[in-house]
This record gives C-alpha cells, sequence and structure tokens, in this order.
C-alpha cells in the first residue's frame, strides 16, 4: 500500500459510499464474522488511499498488507509469503500435511510440490489462528499483479473464511486480470463528482489557475483523484493549456508527473530509487548491499525521500504502486539491467536461487546459456513451491535466453507443457510458435502437435480436439509408441465428449485407428488397458465388449486403492476423467461406481489434487442422487463449484441437473437445463447435450407428462452416449407406454435387454425387468415387477427400486387390486417423499388417493431446514469426525464447522454431537431390501 503523504483525508473527497462499505466489512469482523470486498477501478481512481484509510481505521486489528509488483508475477507464492510472514509463528499449530505445503510452498523446506489447495487450506488456518486473539484485517492492493499461486490461494481462502474475525479487502484495476476473485462481493470505485473534483484540485494546486485551464483539467481528469493530485505538477503542459489533443489515458500521464519527480532527483538517488523499483520484495538489507555493488551510498536516500516517492525503512515502500511502474517503466533498458545484475550479485545463492536466477535474466541484454541453464534449474524448484504455473515462467524465461535454436526448442516445448498443465493458454501458445520457428526433428514435430490438440481439449472439449488429437497420436506412433497410444486414450475421449457435436473423428474412428495403432507393451499398463477395453466396447458393442469393460474398471479400482505410483498419478486421472465416468454407470454397476467415487473424491482430497476434485465430487454426487441421498448430493455439488470458483475453472454443472430432474422443481430445473444446453452447444460437447435431453425426459416422467418425456428420451437416444444411453433407454420404454406407442417402446426395449443382460448386475437386471414388465400383461407382468424389485432392492440404486414400486402399485391399481396396490404406492411415496424426489411423489400420492387411501401430503421435518452445507457438516459430526477432520474435508476452518454445527443444533433441538444419531438416520446399507 502507499504512504500517506500530507493530509490523509485529502484524496477522500467524495467517498462516503466507499468508506461506509468498508466501515461493514471491519465491523463485522469485529463481530466475528468474516467479511471480504473488491474494490475495483481504475489505476489512481483512489483505491490505495481507501486501503490506507480502511488501515487506520482497523483500531484494534492485526493488519496484514500487501501489494501486487507486475515483474514478481511468475515467482511462486511470493505475494502471499509477504501477507504470512507475520504469522509464520502459527505454522506450528497447522495439521502436518498443511505444515509441510505452506513450508514448501514458502521455500522453507524442500518437497513435492504443494497442491493449492492444500496451502489454501493451511492459509485458511493461519489466517483463522492469527484472528483468534485479535481480529485480522488483511489489505491487498493491485491484486491484478498477484502471482497465479497467491492469488488462487487469497481468493479460496476469502471463499471459505465465515466464522472468523477475519476482513479481507482487495484493490484491482479494472483492466487487469484476477479472475479468481469473480463472484466476491465487490464494490466499483468511480471517479469524483465535478464539486468534490474542483475541491480537490484546489487543495494540489495553490497558486492561482486559469479558470479555462482548470476546467480542461477537471474535464478531462474525469474525477480522477490521482490525476487531480499529481498532474497539475507538470508545468510545460499547463502553460500549454494542459493535456492536448491527442493525449495519452489518464494512466499514462500520471506515471509521466511521477517520472518527472524522478528525473529531478540527483544521478546517485535515481539509481537507488530504480534498484528500488526493480526489487519486489521491499527488502533493505537486499536493497543496500545492491546499492554497495553500484556505488550508491546512504545519502542517495535522502532526496528520494524527500520527494515523498518512496520511504526508506525496515522495509522500501513507494507511495503509490504506480510510482514503482512510472520509475521502471520510464527507464532506459541499460540502467534497468544494471539494477537487476546489482540485485542478482546481492541475492544468496543458496538461500533464495530462484530470485537471483530470475533477476540474471532480467540483467542479460541477449540470449544467454549460462542464464537460461539457471532458470531451467530454477524451474524444477519452482514446481515444488509453485506447480505448473510456476515452472512454466522459468522454462519460458529459458527458452527466451536460449542462444542455441536446437535446445530452444526442446525448452519452448517444455514450456508450453507446463503452460498448458497450468491453463496457460496464451503462454502456451506463445512458446508453441517459439518452438515451430526452430529446427524440428520429427519426435519434438510430433510433441508440438500433440500440444497444440491439447491445447484446444484444454479449452473446448468438443470441436476440432478429436481430429487435432488423432493427427498427432498418428505423427507419433512411429518415434514414441507409448505417447502414441496416451495421446490415442485421449482423442479417444475428446470423441466421447464431442458426442453428437462432434464433426469428426468420430468415437467408432478413434477406437479402430487405436485398435490398428502401436501394440501396447509388455506388460500393459492401465492406459493400455482402459485404451484397448473402451475401444472393444465402441466397436463390438456392449454386449461383447462388457468383458473388456470389466478388466479396465477393474485395473482401475486396483489402481485406485493402491494411491497409484508417482509415474501412474496423471493417468489415474485421466483414466477418471475418460473411461470410469462413463463406463461404470454403463455397465449398470453400482459397486463400481461407488468404489471409484468415493476413491477418488479419498485421492483428491488427500493430494489436493487441483484440477480433479470437483470432478471427483461430482462424480461421488452423481452417485449419491441415484441412492436418494439428494441432500449430500447437493452439498458435495456446492463444495465442487465453490472449489472451481476459487481456482477459477468452470462449474460442474452435470449432476445439477439430474438432482434438478429428480426433485422437479420445474422452473428452475428447465431452466438450468436450457443454460446448460445453451453453454454445451456452443463448445461442441455433444455429451452434454444428450444428457440435459436425459434430464428432460425424466423430469417429464416424474411429472407425468409423457408425451414430453418421450420426445426428449427420443433424443438422447439418438446417439450412444456412453454411461447414461441406456437410463435414456428406460425413459424412453415408460414414456412410449404411457403415452400410447408401443411399437417406439418395443424397439428401445429390445436395445435395452441386450444391455442389461451383458452387464448381468442387480441394477441392470432390476432395470431390465421393469421395462419389460411395462410391455407385458397379466402374470407375466406381475412376474416381471416382483422380480425387479427384488433385483433392485440388493443395490444401492434406491431411487430406482422406488420407481419399480410405483410402476407395480399403478399396475396394481389398474386392475382393481387396491390393497395390493396402497402397499407398493405407499412404499414409493414414502421414499421420494424423504428424499425429495417431488414429481415422482406426487405422481405416487395421486395414485394412491386414486385408491381411496387418505394421503396427506409430506410434512418436511427439522432435518429438511438445514442448508446443504449444515447437513453434511452434521452427518459426518454424526459419523465422529472431529471439527479439524471436518473442517479438512470440506476446506473450511474449523471454526466455522464449529459455528455450523451450533445452528444445527439449534434447527434440531438437539444439545451434542451424541444427540444426532437419534434425529440423523444413517444411510441404506448396501443390499438391504426394502419389503
Amino acid at each position: 500500500m502507499g504512504v500517506p503523504v500530507g493530509d490523509p483525508q485529502v484524496g477522500l473527497r467524495g467517498r462516503g459510499r466507499e468508506l461506509a462499505a468498508l466501515e461493514r466489512v471491519l465491523a463485522r469482523a469485529r463481530s466475528g464474522c468474516s467479511a471480504v470486498l473488491v474494490l475495483r477501478g481504475e489505476a489512481g481512481i483512489g483505491k490505495t488511499a481507501l486501503l490506507d484509510h480502511t488501515q487506520r481505521r482497523a483500531a484494534g486489528f492485526r493488519v496484514a498488507g500487501v501489494a501486487g509488483v507486475e515483474s514478481e508475477m511468475e515467482l511462486p507464492f511470493a505475494s502471499l509469503h509477504q501477507l504470512c510472514g507475520p504469522m509464520l509463528d502459527r505454522l506450528r499449530d497447522l495439521p502436518g500435511p498443511q505444515r509441510e505445503a505452506l513450508s514448501v510452498a514458502f521455500g522453507l523446506q524442500e518437497g513435492q510440490a504443494p497442491n493449492r489447495f492444500l496451502v489454501g487450506l493451511a492459509v485458511l488456518g493461519l489466517l483463522a489462528g492469527a484472528a483468534e486473539d485479535q481480529p485480522l484485517a488483511c489489505l491487498v492492493d493491485d491484486a491484478q499483479w498477484l502471482d497465479d499461486g497467491s492469488l488462487q490461494v487469497l481468493a479460496f481462502a476469502a471463499r471459505r473464511l465465515m466464522a472468523e474475525s477475519v476482513a479481507l479487502v482487495f484493490a484491482l484495476r479494472d483492466s487487469g486480470g484476477a479472475h479468481a476473485l469473480s463472484g466476491l462481493p465487490e464494490l466499483t470505485v468511480e471517479g469524483l463528482s465535478e464539486t468534490d473534483a474542483r475541491a480537490l484540485l484546489a487543495s494540489a494546486v495553490r497558486a492561482p489557475l486559469d479558470p479555462l485551464v482548470r476546467d480542461r483539467i477537471v474535464a478531462e481528469a474525469r474525477g480522477n483523484p490521482m490525476a487531480l493530485l499529481h498532474l497539475p505538477q507538470a508545468p510545460a503542459e499547463l502553460a500549454g493549456g494542459f493535456w492536448l489533443p491527442g493525449g495519452r489515458p489518464v494512466v499514462s500521464r500520471i506515471e509521466d508527473a511521477f517520472h518527472q519527480q524522478f528525473r529531478s532527483l540527483p544521478q546517485d538517488s535515481q539509481r537507488l530509487v530504480l534498484t528500488a523499483a526493480a526489487e519486489p520484495t521491499g527488502d533493505a538489507s537486499l536493497l543496500w548491499r545492491a546499492a554497495g555493488a553500484q556505488g550508491i551510498t546512504v545519502d542517495a536516500a535522502a532526496p528520494a525521500e524527500a520527494s515523498g516517492l518512496v520511504e526508506f525503512g525496515t522495509r522500501i515502500r513507494f507511495h503509490h504502486p504506480l510510482v514503482r511502474s512510472a520509475v521502471y517503466r520510464g527507464t532506459s533498458a541499460p540502467d534497468r539491467r544494471a539494477a537487476h545484475r546489482a540485485l542478482a550479485e546481492a541475492t544468496d545463492p543458496d538461500l533464495d536461487p530462484d530470485r537471483r536466477a530470475w533477476h540474471r535474466a532480467h540483467a542479460a541484454g541477449g540470449p544467454d546459456e549460462s542464464v537460461a541453464v539457471g532458470l531451467e534449474h530454477s524451474a524444477d524448484r519452482a514446481r515444488g513451491r509453485g506447480g505448473s504455473a510456476a515452472e512454466a515462467a522459468f522454462l519460458q524465461g529459458a527458452a527466451e535466453s536460449t542462444p542455441d535454436p536446437a535446445r530452444r526448442v526442446t525448452r519452448a516445448l517444455a514450456a508450453a507443457e507446463a503452460h498448458i498443465d497450468a491453463g496457460g493458454a496464451d503462454r502456451a501458445r506463445t512458446m508453441l510458435a517459439t518452438a515451430e520457428a526452430g529446427p524440428l526433428d520429427d519426435p519434438q514435430r510430433a510433441r508440438l502437435e500433440r500440444l497444440r490438440a491439447r491445447l484446444v481439449f484444454s479449452q473446448v472439449r468438443g470441436g476440432d480436439a478429436p481430429r487435432l488429437l488423432l493427427e498427432a497420436a498418428h505423427r507419433l506412433a512411429p518415434v514414441d509408441a507409448a505417447l502414441a497410444r496416451d495421446t490415442l486414450l485421449e482423442a479417444l475421449g475428446a470423441a466421447i465428449f464431442a458426442g453428437r457435436l462432434g464433426g469428426g473423428p468420430g468415437q467408432r474412428e478413434v477406437a479402430e485407428a487405436a485398435r490398428a495403432g502401436p501394440p501396447p507393451p509388455t506388460p500393459p499398463r492401465m492406459v493400455d488397458v482402459l485404451l484397448d477395453g473402451m475401444a472393444s466396447r465402441i466397436i463390438d458393442g456392449h454386449a461383447a465388449g462388457a468383458e473388456a469393460l470389466r478388466r479396465a474398471l477393474h485395473l482401475v479400482r486396483q489402481e485406485q486403492r493402491s494411491g497409484a505410483r508417482d509415474t501412474d498419478k496423471r493417468w489415474l486421472w485421466l483414466a477418471f476423467r475418460v473411461a470410469p465416468e462413463p463406463l461404470a454407470p454403463d455397465l449398470w454397476d453400482d459397486d463400481a461406481w461407488q468404489d471409484l467415487a468415493t476413491g477418488a473424491v479419498g485421492l483428491a482430497r488427500e493430494a489436493g489434487a487441483l484440477g480433479v476434485l470437483p470432478m471427483a465430487l461430482t462424480y461421488q454426487a452423481c452417485f449419491d442422487v441415484h441412492t436418494g441421498e439428494f441432500d449430500t448430493a447437493a452439498a458435495l455439488i456446492d463444495e465442487a463449484t465453490a472449489i472451481s470458483e476459487a481456482t477459477g475453472g468452470a462449474p460442474m454443472m452435470y449432476t445439477s441437473l439430474l438432482l434438478g430432474a429428480w426433485r422437479a422443481q420445474e422452473s428452475q430445473a428447465l431452466d438450468l437445463i436450457g443454460t446448460t444446453v445453451q453453454e454445451v452447444v456452443a463448445r461442441g460437447e455433444g455429451r452434454s447435450l444428450g444428457l440435459a435431453e436425459y434430464a428432460t425426459a425424466l423430469l417429464n416422467n416424474g411429472l407425468g407428462r409423457y408425451d414430453a418425456a418421450l420426445a426428449a428420451a427420443t433424443r438422447a437416444s439418438t446417439y450412444e452416449d456412453l454411461g447414461f444411453f441406456g437410463w435414456a433407454l428406460a425413459e424412453l420404454v415408460e414414456a412410449a407406454v404411457r403415452g400410447g406407442q408401443p411399437e417406439a417402446a418395443a424397439s428401445a426395449l429390445n436395445t435395452l435387454t441386450e444391455r442389461t443382460r451383458a452387464s448381468g448386475t442387480e441394477w441392470a437386471l432390476g432395470v431390465g425387468a421393469c421395462s419389460r414388465a411395462l410391455l407385458s400383461d397379466g402374470k407375466a407382468a406381475e412376474a416381471l415387477y416382483r422380480e425387479a424389485i427384488e433385483h433392485l432392492g440388493c443395490c444401492r440404486v434406491a431411487v430406482q427400486l422406488a420407481r419399480a414400486r410405483l410402476l407395480y402399485g399403478e399396475w396394481l391399481r389398474r386392475r382393481n387390486r387396491r390393497q395390493e396396490s396402497r402397499g407398493q404406492l405407499g412404499a414409493a411415496y414414502e421414499l421420494f417423499s424423504r428424499i425429495g424426489a417431488d414429481g415422482f411423489a406426487e405422481r405416487a400420492r395421486r395414485e394412491l388417493l386414486a385408491t381411496g387411501e387418505t394421503v396427506r401430503k409430506r410434512t418436511l421435518g427439522a432435518v429438511a431446514g438445514l442448508t446443504s452445507q449444515e447437513a453434511q457438516i452434521a452427518r459426518l459430526a454424526r459419523d465422529g469426525n472431529t471439527n479439524p477432520e471436518i473442517a479438512a474435508q470440506l476446506f473450511i476452518s474449523p471454526r466455522t464447522v464449529e459455528w455450523h454445527l451450533g445452528n444445527v443444533f439449534t434447527k434440531l433441538g438437539v444439545s451434542s454431537r451424541r444427540h444426532l444419531r437419534t434425529v440423523l438416520s444413517p444411510s441404506q446399507p448396501p443390499g438391504t431390501r426394502v419389503p
């Protein structure tokens, strides 16, 4: 933050709205609840002044602050380290994995790359601990220039803090990035009114000012306080009438004003201030060592401080971030290199080799192999501290510093791959272009094409991704068979996602290419078994490929239980994304689904896997929907959404579609389905379009709108999407029978029966028997309904058991067997009502009324009054988890868990965790029959 100069209130005219908002943030933190606010506005609009005001108003608070620095953006967790440095005395209080992750991230110890979720949990615990003794105010200026790791972790903490006395205020430019902060409470800081602008200008310019010049200044400053306070110090422009036509933006002119002040300093003072601007940590001892290396004495500081541009103390602080940028950008390249050279020499190569390598790179006047080697070596350490994004930044620097064209290609390809893993698409493209300009051999050309294809797939799952990945696999086959098979699995996954919207190649073409491609090694890797199993399923059909699918799923389950070897972890996650998600449901295998879902969530939580946990949570939530645990599924969806928002990822909406369809809250469900259809069509992600059609069919069958259900189920089953194609066929059979179209039902039943018999699971056999019963009559129909209930009662898919009972009850009622029908309909109504499947519950209630039964709409108990997170915390507490254990699972602080439990106890009317067991029934155990 800036150093207040003169009257601390001079820059806060006309800021009543902003000051009131900041006072509310501080008041909320004083009351014991966390508060977050993001201040957005153009440079110079007064955000730093508002942060300084907040610091002055934070009486009784412990205050921690940090300002992002543009040249520091690639150094992993640099800004976070500065913010949390004063709190590290509490590091020992954190759980072991979190303490280790944060220590590695801050360079306090060596270790494997810490995942940002573990670092995020550690920072969450650190902030919560620091706020126990007194409220904590964290003030973050120029957030658009925070390094990626620091920004994501702080955004994560901002979303997970709740019952802690923490105020977290960010300030960032409108034109800046910081997308991780999107969705947090924010306030746009706008320009001053004309009246306030004139008053502020009068306070800055004491001498008489020509009214026309004054009006021009006020008009063109557009209420920007920094412009009003500092631009009038440029007398040459004032003399000419100020800001002649064709002038530059306000920010550039402000920087010019600061630069003129800088240029008025003595030569040694200029060199000292420039060195300070090139050293973003504000480390005074490092600055003076670098100054000494340039022959600059301590006397050079006095004129710089007298100018008000900078303050030299235990830490170096600039008056405003624009001062730093004005000094650095306005100085010649040779002078900047000299400053970085001195800083590199002053940086300890053992304590901080990475920052030394970074300064050496900025000091180089051109390509330098020794600089490139230093950056390349730092890349490994950077990955250990900041993951792929930090590694990519150093590798890119190494590539750009490499004089030899051949070595530059190798380093550029490595940098491109790291940027893709880190989500840096634009920088990946730059590095791929750099590699393409060099001398490429055949393996490098093949690798480049694969990376281009991966880049497309990382951004758009459909579109050209299948074609590009398949072409890359063909190019790799002669030079790297293993990587070619890896790429074929990626291509097959891309074709599955593209589905009906794919322009080619389709699933079958990719599968045939895999079968004709390089043979697997001996013994085969997990990826090889998956590739061959999926190819068999697609080429040979469901019945013939079922055994191959079972083998593939068995291997993935084995690998998952073992935790997977480090070399296989990336493929475990790819395997999870590409294979089990569609394959376990495709086989109607609820046992495999449960193992894979809970295992994936457990592994992802343990490792803090950045890109996988939201997907794993969504996969688990989908399973919970089928078992009737709607509240648990909703809590998992909320958690996945929160993590995606915290990391800047796209929300995982797929399970939300199914949950909305089962709950039958019609307007919300249809809105969500409509939004999803628009998004996936734009992306070319046809599989999700099929899922949206299936959800539409499910919703309308529950509501008894069979014509609409039949139309949607028909659309869903026009393309064989792995995972839910069989589910869509079952919806089609029911809708067609109820809609009086037996031919359509019989056709779908033939395909469905082939699949369910090949799968052979209790779930598959139950759904198959129930669908056949719909097209049967007399004793045959009754036997099939009973068979369906018998099978489905032995598996975990409770919603399908309830549907079988509903269909059987409807069949009995239509044959005037009212007493028998009431038992089946009553059981279906009880389950549907309890879990919140309102459409099917109402359908069952209407049937019960038709039997002459008196049925009241089920009254929701106290449990239904819990929020999704309260319900999840209550269940975890019921099962014996401690507050820290619950906090670690849900990425919140133990204090927030305690706060939620207090609300839970009040709503449920209990006084202890022990009593939760009496009001929260445990989940139905596997294989339990419902009578």
